[in-house]
């Protein structure tokens, strides 16, 4: 797990995010053509680059995904979420299903490794045991606003030590924008310290 380290100096702080739109993989918001893979267990997301742990599951229903590079933006593009639906029209459906980004993909072979609940969920009822059998498939993608059902929030980790260092973690962020850097500030004082900007959207 990606984490960020602030001194914490026995203080008490505000957070200040600054959100931008994302710029985009060459178009972030048009239809990609690409091909997703599957995990067995979802559990092999839980450990992934974005850090999210066992909250990951709780994610979409667990519609998890593994995102290529260019998805992935070091970091940024943890908890974007896409649509995305495969192209075989007798396996699955029109609609497709939603996922959300919870870890990097280094495979050649995929675009997404996603968790087989995320990987079902494109098929037709009683068609997913044939999806599972293709393994690797075309699909189409698309990146969406998030929707969680919890407001944005921040988790101080365990990790962090008093007064020495200060660890959050950014989670359920809405909409279809990105973190790109995090102010942390002093009550009543001029103190100003910016972090997340090497890589925005993880867990710091």
């Amino acid at each position: 797990m990606m984490s960020h380290f602030l001194p914490l100096c026995s203080m008490t702080v505000f957070l200040f995010l600054l959100l931008i739109i994302s710029p985009a993989i060459a178009c972030d918001r048009c239809v990609h053509l690409g091909k997703v893979g599957f995990f067995g267990k979802a559990s092999a997301l839980q450990s992934g680059a974005c850090g999210y742990g066992s909250l990951a599951t709780s994610f979409y229903g667990g519609r998890l995904a593994a995102a290529v590079p260019a998805v992935y933006k070091d970091g940024a593009g943890c908890g974007a979420c896409f649509t995305i639906r495969c192209k075989n029209p007798k396996i699955c459906t029109e609609s497709g299903t939603t996922m959300i980004v919870t870890d990097l993909n280094q495979s050649n072979e995929t675009d997404f490794v996603l968790s087989s609940r995320a990987f079902g969920a494109m098929a037709k009822q009683g068609m997913d045991r044939e999806l599972f059998k293709l393994g690797i498939v075309d699909v189409e993608f698309k990146r969406v606003p998030c929707e969680h059902k919890r407001n944005l929030a921040f988790r101080v980790e365990e990790s962090s030590q008093k007064p020495h260092y200060l660890a959050v973690k950014v989670l359920y962020q809405g909409g279809q924008t990105e973190i790109v850097a995090l102010d942390v500030a002093q009550v009543s004082s001029n103190f100003k310290k910016t972090i997340l900007n090497m890589y925005p959207n993880q867990a710091y």
